[in-house]
């Protein structure tokens, strides 16, 4: 457990299908959203936004998608990757998906590319074992861990579903998913079927979430369709030619929910919920309170039909009203191909906006909420959309990558059907990964080709999770590469833009304080609101902790949580540029008015 005072301050090392247009004019409209002219983006020190530094951190790994040429649709969805800190040491270690051979007797000279000669088969577990200098160190422990699942790897869920103060996994796959119960003493337990929570269809991404308020975390799992080796179906692309069949080639299957019944089992309530009232191919998920009402709701993001938005009606029941909401389609009427979703309050209105990933020639979007769940696609109104329709998106979040108090995007992109200037290549689906700054009333600028190197790769991205890794007060990246090596991309913004970031211990909620809202109070300044959760991106998992960047700003009037179950606290001396652990109870009452 960190600390035994109710909050504690922590310094921080601080160290430096639409209509389709041809591929080249479609990189020329995106180019003009890049309006922040030739040259490299740098902060006052000259430091570029992001270094890739996986392979000096000991983050040795390589994706296998088990490629054969048979063009199984699940080759090319995956993986997905988790950040958690499983050894409650105070540093996120990182947990990466695995794939394997769908066909297990397939001799291995009939494979496309050979699987690596290291960290296969299975997932891998990756211990962070930072020290006081502030030096990345990363340490393969999955045999230690007990883990290293040998499925077809998809995405990953954590969350303390014990309440007993160590992070828990669950792992989802093409097959059979994965409950690990965390022992805390740096080992995990297999509980599956104890705990009842497996679904041997194809799941995709899953989050933990306090549904019914009861102070222990559900879980909810998105199902994709129902695919089979032995169904496999032939598809072809523009051309003709062989490729990977969309979702609308097999039928969608129901996504689950599972109750938490406290006593380290689940009830499957996906029908009682009334969650089988609409299904579709469904890859994102994210939970969060869309209309004030202190309930979590879930967003599901369904490849090629519309998507969910379920409200939480309270008394176990929920309503999907994406359709009446503005969530299901695009401005245009139209159904898009949604993978990664990401949920927070970029403008500073104290509400959940909802930004979706899509395929290329079709455009992200941003769906601006109301604060009563009614949301309008804004997509252009914000200047997100010629810059993203090059790409096909997966993982996305909002985030301050620069501290400067907005949320800004990034956006891992990697296509799924063949590139036509990359034909004849081994694995022809290449782009390049996005940063989006947030200018404010302004909108939105693409600043990825002025970024440096790190911006500048063209890999197969599917998964990323987001967290401060090397506890230095600014957000770093994981990128999970299909058929290809794992990036870390470590923020190396060093300016003189101040943070504070807030880890919650619930006692009477969920541990984590899973769907929490934070509230940063500033002298004659609206508050900044963020919401504690693990959830959002693509099949990923990210740190919890809540981070708050403040420009110049060092006049903090202190910290509000908004407790799951509607209980308010404010802690007051509030120094920047540290990290305070606020144990629930230990604050002083607050109102929305003080």
């Amino acid at each position: 457990m960190a600390g035994t005072r109710p909050a504690m301050t922590l310094p921080i090392h601080r160290f430096a299908r639409n209509a389709r247009l041809p591929a080249a004019a479609l990189f020329a409209l995106s180019a003009c959203d890049i309006n922040n002219g030739p040259g490299t983006i740098t902060d006052s020190n000259g430091a570029e936004p992001f270094r890739e530094v996986a392979a000096e951190a000991g983050l040795a790994f390589r994706h296998f998608n088990g490629a054969s040429g048979a063009w199984y649709q699940p080759e090319v969805f995956g993986p997905g990757v988790a950040l958690l800190d499983y050894d409650n040491d105070g540093d996120l270690d990182i947990y990466l998906l695995q794939g394997s051979l769908l066909e297990p007797d397939e001799p291995a000279d009939a494979l496309l590319f050979p699987p690596p000669v290291d960290h296969w088969p299975g997932d891998r577990l990756f211990r962070n074992d930072l020290d006081a200098g502030g030096r990345l160190a990363f340490t393969d422990v999955t045999t230690d861990a007990n883990l290293g699942h040998t499925g077809y790897g998809q995405g990953a869920a954590t969350g303390d579903y014990d309440n007993d103060g160590d992070v828990d996994l669950y792992v989802t796959t093409y097959g059979s998913n994965v409950l690990y119960r965390n022992n805390g003493d740096g080992s995990f337990t297999d509980v599956t079927r104890q705990a009842g929570v497996d679904d041997p269809r194809w799941s995709t991404s899953a989050a933990f979430t306090d549904y019914d308020m009861d102070g222990d975390l559900d879980l909810f799992v998105a199902n994709y369709v129902q695919f089979t080796v032995t169904g496999n179906k032939r598809c072809a692309g523009s051309d003709g030619q062989a490729d990977y069949c969309g979702p609308e080639a097999y039928d969608a299957v129901p996504d689950r929910l599972f109750r938490n019944e406290g006593n380290g089992t689940f009830s499957d309530v996906t029908a009682e919920a009334g969650l089988t009232a609409a299904h579709g191919p469904g890859l994102g998920v994210t939970c969060a309170d869309f209309d004030g009402d202190g309930r979590q709701d879930i967003y599901v993001a369904n490849d090629g039909a519309e998507n969910q938005l379920w409200m939480n009606r309270g008394a176990g029941r929920f309503e999907n009203t994406a359709l009446m909401s503005g969530t299901a389609i695009n401005a245009y009427g139209k159904a898009e191909a949604s993978m990664g979703v990401t949920a927070g309050d970029f403008d500073n209105d104290g509400d959940e906006d909802l930004f979706m990933t899509h395929l290329d020639r079709e455009t992200n979007t941003l769906y601006l909420n109301d604060g009563s769940a009614n949301f309008h696609d804004a997509t252009d109104r914000f200047k997100l959309g010629r810059t993203s329709l090059p790409y096909t998106g997966f993982g996305a979040e909002w985030f301050d990558y620069d501290n400067d108090g907005d949320l800004d995007l990034f956006v891992a992109n990697g296509a799924v059907k063949i590139e036509d200037d990359q034909r004849g290549d081994p694995y022809p689906y290449r782009e390049k990964n996005q940063l989006i700054r947030n200018d404010g009333p302004d909108g939105f600028t693409d600043i990825s080709a002025a970024a440096g190197p790190a911006l500048a790769l063209q890999e197969v991205s599917r998964g990323a999770a987001f967290g401060d890794i090397d506890n230095d007060g600014d957000i770093d990246i994981v990128v999970a590469n299909n058929n290809g090596p794992v990036r870390l991309l470590r923020n190396a913004v060093t300016d003189s833009n101040h943070w504070v970031t807030v880890k919650l211990q619930g006692s009477r909620t969920n541990r984590d304080g899973l769907g929490a809202r934070v509230a940063l109070l500033r002298m004659g300044r609206a508050p900044l609101w963020r919401r504690v959760h693990a959830d959002g991106s693509y099949l990923s998992a990210n740190d919890p902790r809540v981070h708050f960047g403040l420009g110049d700003d060092t006049d903090v009037e202190g910290i509000v949580v908004v407790w799951p179950g509607g209980t308010s606290e404010v802690w007051r001396d509030i120094e920047v540029d540290t990290l305070r652990v606020l144990q629930q109870g230990s604050g002083e009452p607050w109102q929305a008015d003080d």
